[in-house]
């Protein structure tokens, strides 16, 4: 199972439109996740329209429509794993025995926010991952998103894409 992990889209604030490389890579997941502040209701509908299947959050930036729309934390089962969907886990200090206690029956939280790419995993074995933003990169070198697979109970080939800069 292939899936493409997002967040901070931030359409129109930050980008008038999502890149064509991470389009693009929407229609070769099985499964799309976007950790919330998308600002946009046309966005998440393009990201309904375009996804397999679309697991999604609302951020700290959305406006009652999305929060209508949308929980503040996803749950779902993919190839044996249990995932978690959350927009703020909070500072980076701390971050994984936090989380571990808040998630404790989660194999992978995916979390935004930040805008930073994280990849780590707490004691407990919790997988932590940021796939950045592939519209404001804040500090960072890229704008980003984040593929994987998921099978037979595992997480592989967990890749960090970088975006081209826009003009």
């Amino acid at each position: 199972m292939r899936l493409l992990l997002t967040s901070d889209t931030h359409v129109p604030a930050r980008a008038r439109r999502l890149p064509e490389d991470l389009l693009s890579a929407i229609g070769e997941a099985d499964v799309v996740v976007h950790a919330g502040d998308w600002t946009d209701e046309a966005t998440l509908d393009l990201l309904e329209s375009k996804s397999r299947r679309l697991i999604a959050v609302c951020g700290n930036n959305d406006g009652p429509a999305l929060r209508g729309r949308l929980p503040e934390v996803a749950r779902a089962e993919l190839g044996g794993l249990r995932f978690a969907v959350v927009h703020e886990t909070g500072p980076t200090e701390g971050r994984e025995r936090r989380c571990a206690a808040r998630f404790p029956d989660t194999d992978v939280l995916v979390f935004g926010h930040s805008h930073i790419p994280w990849d780590s995993t707490a004691p407990s074995g919790l997988r932590l991952l940021n796939p950045g933003s592939p519209t404001d990169r804040r500090r960072q070198p890229h704008h980003t998103f984040l593929t994987l697979t998921v099978a037979d109970g595992a997480l592989h080939d967990v890749v960090l894409h970088r975006l081209p800069g826009r003009s």
